[in-house]
This record gives C-alpha cells, sequence and structure tokens, in this order.
C-alpha cells in the first residue's frame, strides 16, 4: 500500500461521502417521481417523498442525545470521577477546536466508545469503564481524537441523515406496495386512457419498491465506513500520532469481552459492540471497515 498522509485520507473519504449522501437522495427523490409517476402524480410523488423525509427529521432532531444515551445506559460523570479521562477529552477538544462535549461512562467490561450529538455545541461522548480500564493514556486519547473527530466532522448528523432518508425510502415503498395491491394496480383508473403506459410505469414501481430499501441500506452501511475511516484519519490530524489509535484498536480486536448494545447505537461505537461483528468487515453490509485494514492504514500513514 502506498504511503499517505492523513489530509490525503481526509479528502477522499469527504468526496466519498458527499457521493453516497447524493446517492441517497437521488434514490429518495426518485422512488417519489417514480411511484408518482405510476398514479399520474409525478409532482405529488416528490412532494409526498419530502414531506415524510422532513416529518422523520423532526422527530430524529427531537429525540436528541439523551435518549440514544439512556438507551445505552450510559451516565454523565464529571471531572472528578475521571480526572485523567476528562483532560484527555479536554486536549482533543482543544484539538479539533470545538467545545468541551458532555462525557459519559457506560457500564460495561467491553472496550468500547461513541460519540453523538447534532452539532459540536451540543455533543457528547461515551466510553465504558473496560475502555478506561484496558487502554493506556497514549490510546486512550487516540480513541477520544477520534470519537471527537466524529462530533467536529458532523458524522451523527450525517448518519441521521442518512437513516431519515433510508426510512422513507422504506416508508414509500411499504406505502406504494400496499396501496397497489388495494387499488388492483390503478387499473380502475387506467382501464380507459394510457392503460399500457401506466401498467409499465405501475411495474416499475413494484420493482422499484422491492429493490429501493436495500439500496438505501448499502448506501447507509457504506457512508458509516467511509466515516469510520475519515474519523480515523482525523484523529491523527489531532494527535500527530497515528500509533495511539493503532494500538487501541489492535486491543479491541483481540478483546473478546460480549457486550450488549442497542442496534440503533450500535453503528456510532468505534468498533461494533457484537462479538461477531466487532472486527469489522470488507463487505456491503458491515457498518465497520475491517479493523485489520484501519490499522494497516494507520500504521503507514506519514505525518
Amino acid at each position: 500500500m502506498a504511503r499517505e498522509t492523513f489530509q490525503d485520507l481526509i479528502a477522499a473519504n469527504k468526496r466519498n461521502s458527499v457521493i453516497l449522501i447524493g446517492g441517497m437522495f437521488v434514490l429518495l427523490l426518485g422512488l417519489g417521481a417514480v411511484f408518482g409517476a405510476a398514479y399520474g402524480q409525478l409532482e405529488g410523488g416528490l412532494l409526498i417523498a419530502a414531506v415524510v423525509a422532513l416529518f422523520l427529521f423532526l422527530i430524529a432532531w427531537v429525540s436528541g442525545t439523551d435518549t440514544l444515551m439512556a438507551v445505552s445506559g450510559a451516565r454523565e460523570i464529571q471531572k472528578a470521577e475521571a480526572p485523567q479521562f476528562f483532560n484527555v477529552v479536554e486536549e482533543m477538544a482543544i484539538a479539533a477546536g470545538i467545545p468541551m462535549p458532555r462525557v459519559f461512562l457506560i457500564d460495561s467490561d467491553a472496550p468500547n466508545a461513541f460519540a453523538t450529538g447534532t452539532d459540536p455545541s451540543h455533543a457528547a461522548v461515551a466510553i465504558t469503564t473496560g475502555l478506561l480500564e484496558k487502554l493506556n493514556r497514549e490510546e486512550l486519547q487516540g480513541v477520544m481524537a477520534h470519537e471527537v473527530a466524529h462530533i467536529r466532522n458532523f458524522d451523527i448528523r450525517y448518519t441521521m441523515l442518512m437513516a431519515i432518508l433510508g426510512g422513507a425510502v422504506v416508508l414509500l415503498s411499504d406505502l406504494f406496495l400496499r396501496t397497489t395491491l388495494l387499488t388492483g394496480g390503478g387499473r380502475r383508473r387506467n382501464d380507459r386512457e394510457g392503460g399500457g403506459v401506466q401498467a409499465v410505469l405501475m411495474l416499475i414501481g413494484v420493482l422499484f419498491a422491492i429493490l429501493a430499501p436495500l439500496f438505501a441500506a448499502l448506501i447507509r452501511l457504506a457512508l458509516s465506513r467511509q466515516r469510520e475511516y475519515l474519523a480515523d484519519a482525523s484523529a491523527v490530524e489531532f494527535t500527530r500520532n497515528p500509533n495511539g489509535l493503532a494500538s487501541a484498536l489492535e486491543k479491541l480486536a483481540g478483546d473478546r469481552t460480549p457486550m450488549k448494545a442497542s442496534q440503533a447505537v450500535a453503528p456510532l461505537y468505534i468498533v461494533n459492540p457484537e462479538l461477531k461483528l466487532r472486527g469489522g468487515a470488507d463487505s456491503w453490509f458491515s457498518t465497520h471497515p475491517p479493523l485489520k485494514l484501519r490499522i494497516e492504514r494507520l500504521r503507514n500513514l506519514q505525518h
């Protein structure tokens, strides 16, 4: 593998993220357009797609950080409870140029961490007791740099946006299939005029409704993997030390302590909480890229 700088990796992953987000928008609007056209209401289909996405966005925005922390069993702590940990988070926040995030602790022996928040001014980091106990300061700094990078790069907002768009795709697909079954494919409306064209559009709509949720899921997972790579590279930007995070990831890869976590939060963790998925995978269906490859990229960085 050719040696790269963290700036190279950051630029490449930002480009990839923009492409993936654009692809999800095109998928959602295309879905609305096809479904609307199948019923002779192209503009109406686009409007419904936009309204559904906006509705889901408002729900997600209101739920906020505290909901995710409650689901994760995390409790907010103060500096007196973990002074070294707080110092490390403060250092990384300063390096990233963001406000100090709120700090939470999860009572679990499995080493792991995640960050959340819609923007740097309303952000939080959570760390397990296992991570706090099993990493040295250099490794802890690498992990916190990774999590602060997620905050600085607005990754939680991107993740939320993709979840909303993906959810809208699923809802629209389900709505179209149910409506098509109930109306008999719009036969009553189309027996007299343009029946052949309408039938073709209806068939295209049904196929799109079946395949679109799969495409949406693949795009979401691809973005999740790209943002993990981006956070790794940004962490090196903050610490100027790829070895700390690389060493931490090696410890996480080798740790076999089980961890229970909500499926809604699992993609946010630095490694997947499920033991069988902890190492990541070079797969379209993985939330995290392979740990081996992440470590290799870090070890190979010029900084």
